[in-house]
């Protein structure tokens, strides 16, 4: 099916299951614990070896020599890989390093050696027996030093420019210059990155933790010099990922490896060390905001520059794109610059650009309106704008970004605030309240899917679409009920079996509209398939489990009483994207408080107020906001990556020295979703909103801390160490 017009009166529109809060049907097995995750897979693989994960003591160089010997002679081992005996590897079309080292080494903990044995504790043992001698390089893993050799990335967004720039901004009467900097931040998901893979003849099945199916197949495929029609991923459940597990990892492909080695089933885990170390993270970035403005408040210019790094061959950490499309101003400018660093890899984390960019933008956006004496709110208002900026004639489909302000400020009592910093005391507490824009655009992928009726009424709902964690179950699942009119508990659904049709996959919050869409449109065709089976017109109604038409009715289920009926379908995008601006929105609203004494913060409440198409269930949009707004909080207050500039390793990498907030560090938290339909995005009308609740977060809640304490952070996170020296002297 071809989504090329807005869409128009449709079976979704009934709201007789979409759009209701559902809980999700897989929590019974996921607060029961019988969730089969990738590691905990027993049906179908007996006799699984256990495989140990060698990652490389040095960031940069080349591997001399490796002597497995005593290795392979510890008990219990079975085999031991190493890039010598892997065989000739390839390099997927997502990996920026490859996968297993040798004799180049790129990255600090890129795998070396994976030792498989009986038990894990044995392989693990016996890892450490391997003896490995590298010849060390000199790297770069200093973003600061390495920013003045930064080029234009290749293959990613370019400059843009509108208008001109330095004119506009040296004309305007109130001026902004200021340099923002966030730190490498690392997903730190519960469940690790985790497979079992195994080998029948020349067959590779791989139970995995993985967001994207179809893509991690076709570069296993491509690693291993395979047919992809030989290699099958399952991923029924995904323990989080936040981007993280978007791509092949290295522990998959060696499970694959040490399973062909060793001649049975193999399951690898990464160490938590390896997962900070040697799987992506999210990159640094240096950032340059400029903005003039009247003094009446209007922008006449903005500028953006960001500075990031990555390995040869990487991507830049887009954090300018968002000042592209967020607001007014004739004079416009961006620019991204990508430094090589032999770090481990940088790549996407949750709202990748738009969250780090707006951890500037937004702070600027403030300074700005305290140098005009504006509230931060109104400054927001007054600078909005219908179209593109950079091409006036392209309107968005939706945007309320200004409902999104004058709602959140309403709700959250923003006229309680004090202007001037400092005024407001509980206590020992310095109380602050702090505003942010909420900006990511609505991204659609193609999306297909296979629905199943059998004679006893029940709909089968099959495609790879994984569930990270999400409620992808749940709202496929209200998808189909609502199309073929039957209730939830006649619908099952079964998800992440690169055997299924291919779907958008989990990321960029482009997986829920899309993959519902590509159910829409299965259930399409089924709907055709059983009007014709029953001898009902095309337009039949289905409801109740009953099918109407033609002043007729027949159950559902007599449709596939000979034989089951199937159908499958894709949905695929025309150019509505190119005709609108399709983005979502929202506004964050924070209220924070500083011990006066200490620098110590806390966050006291938090209010989310996003637009986003249709909400296809309250309650897990609900969850996805919420749990993004925590990370907002991590990446303001705590979340650092700590960089060994000698050695070239990130310093923290487990849960005791990478901090994440718990549940005492967060306080209520309150969400709004407009009631919105975006017709240009998909049939479902709808638009993704886990990322959305991300973005802005950090910059509210730096925005508080220096409406309580007048002490403006620009470097993230804002810790205490931070704001001691500038903190108000209580002794005046």
């Amino acid at each position: 099916m071809k989504f090329a017009t807005p869409a128009t009166t449709n079976p979704i529109d009934q709201l007789k299951v979409v759009g209701r809060t559902v809980d999700r049907i897989d929590g019974p097995l996921k607060t029961t614990g019988t969730a089969p995750y990738a590691y905990e897979q027993r049906e179908g693989i007996p006799n699984a070896a256990y495989g140990h994960v060698l990652g490389a003591a040095i960031a940069k160089g080349r591997i001399a020599s490796i002597d497995t010997g005593e290795a392979r002679r510890a008990p219990g081992v079975l085999a031991v890989v190493t890039a010598a005996s892997a065989g000739k590897l390839g390099k997927g079309k997502f990996n920026t390093a490859r996968l297993l080292a040798g004799p180049a080494v790129q990255h600090y903990h890129q795998a070396v050696a994976l030792v498989v044995a009986e038990t894990f504790e044995q392989a693990r043992a016996a890892a450490q027996l391997v003896r490995v001698k590298y010849v060390k390089e000199r790297g770069e893993y200093d973003l600061e030093h390495a920013k003045d050799k930064a080029g234009v990335p290749k293959d990613d967004q370019p400059d843009s420019k509108f208008g001109d720039f330095a004119k506009g901004y040296e004309a305007s009467p109130v001026r902004l210059d200021a340099r923002y900097t966030t730190p490498d931040q690392s997903h730190a998901m519960m469940e690790p990155h985790a497979s079992i893979a195994s080998w029948e003849g020349d067959r590779l099945t791989v139970w995995t933790a993985n967001q994207m199916i179809d893509w991690t197949k076709g570069d296993m495929a491509k690693t291993l010099g395979i047919p992809k029609d030989k290699v099958r991923l399952v991923s029924p459940y995904v323990g989080g990922g936040f981007g993280g597990k978007l791509f092949l990892r290295a522990e998959a492909l060696l499970a694959a490896l040490g399973a062909r080695a060793a001649g049975r089933p193999v399951k690898v885990a990464l160490t938590r060390p390896l997962m900070f170390n040697n799987t992506t993270h999210r990159p640094a970035t240096i950032q340059r905001i400029r903005i003039g403005a009247t003094r009446e408040g209007k922008i006449t210019a903005i500028g953006h520059e960001s500075w990031s790094g990555d390995l040869p061959g990487g991507k830049p950490e887009t954090a300018v794109q968002q000042t592209r499309l967020l607001y007014a101003g004739a004079d416009r400018m961006t620019r991204t610059r990508l430094a090589v660093l032999d770090l481990p890899e940088g790549n996407a984390m949750r709202a990748p650009g738009e969250a780090p960019g707006l951890m500037a933008l937004e702070i600027a956006m403030d300074e700005m309106a305290e140098k005009l004496r504006m509230d931060p709110v109104r400054f927001r208002v007054i600078n909005d704008t219908t179209s593109d900026p950079e091409k006036p004639g392209r309107r968005f489909s939706q945007r309320r970004l200004v409902d999104c302000l004058r709602i959140g400020a309403e709700r959250f009592g923003w006229n309680a605030r004090k202007a001037e910093p400092g005024q407001t005391r509980d206590g020992r507490w310095l109380i602050g309240m702090g505003v942010a824009a909420a900006f990511r655009n609505n991204l659609v992928m193609k999306s297909a899917a296979r629905v199943r009726l059998d004679r006893s009424g029940v709909v089968t709902v099959e495609t790879d679409m994984t569930d990270i964690g999400t409620g992808s179950y749940t709202v496929i699942a209200q998808t189909a009920a609502e199309m073929m009119g039957v209730p939830l508990d006649k619908v099952v659904v079964r998800l992440g079996d690169s055997d299924f049709p291919v779907s958008a996959g989990s990321g960029g919050q482009w997986g829920a509209n899309s993959a519902t869409a590509g159910v829409y449109a299965a259930c399409v065709r089924l709907r055709e398939a059983v009007a014709a089976k029953l001898g009902l017109p095309a337009d039949a109604e289905f409801a109740d489990g009953q099918v109407r038409g033609g002043g007729r009715s027949a159950p559902l289920a007599r449709a596939a009483e000979a034989a089951e009926l199937v159908a499958e379908d894709a949905m695929e995008y025309g150019d509505l994207d190119k005709q609108f601006q399709q983005s979502t929105f929202g506004a964050h609203f924070v209220e924070a408080a500083v011990d006066a004494y200490t620098g110590e913060t806390r966050v006291r409440r938090m209010l989310a107020v996003c637009a986003a198409g249709r909400i296809l269930n309250p309650k897990s949009a609900r969850s996805q906001v919420i749990g993004a707004m925590t990370m907002g909080v991590g990446a303001a207050l705590m979340e650092h990556l700590v960089v060994d500039k000698r050695a070239g390793y990130f310093v923290n990498h487990d849960l005791a020295g990478y901090e994440v907030p718990v549940h005492a560090d967060i306080p209520h938290q309150d969400v709004i979703f407009l009631d919105e339909t975006d017709p240009v995005s998909s049939p479902m009308k709808a638009k993704g909103v886990g990322e959305l609740g991300i973005c802005g977060v950090g910059a509210a809640v730096a925005n508080a801390i220096y409406n309580a304490t007048g002490a403006r952070v620009r470097d993230y996170p804002v810790t205490l160490d931070k704001l001691l020296q500038k903190l108000p002297d209580l002794t005046a």
